[in-house]
């Protein structure tokens, strides 16, 4: 069974993109993404954990 880690962002409103692909590139999948009460963008994020 595949062990995933985490990761909680938050992602600058004016380089959604570029966050978001940098953070793929590095082996990141993106679950969800939420607004938070300031009004932010915050993503959820997993990959296969190290030894997976």
């Amino acid at each position: 069974m595949t062990k995933w880690e985490y990761q909680v962002a938050p992602i600058p409103l004016h380089n959604e993109a570029l966050m978001l692909n940098n953070f793929g590139q590095d082996g990141w999948e993106l679950v969800a993404i939420h607004t938070n009460a300031q009004g932010g963008l915050v993503a959820f994020l997993k990959r296969p954990g190290q030894g997976a």
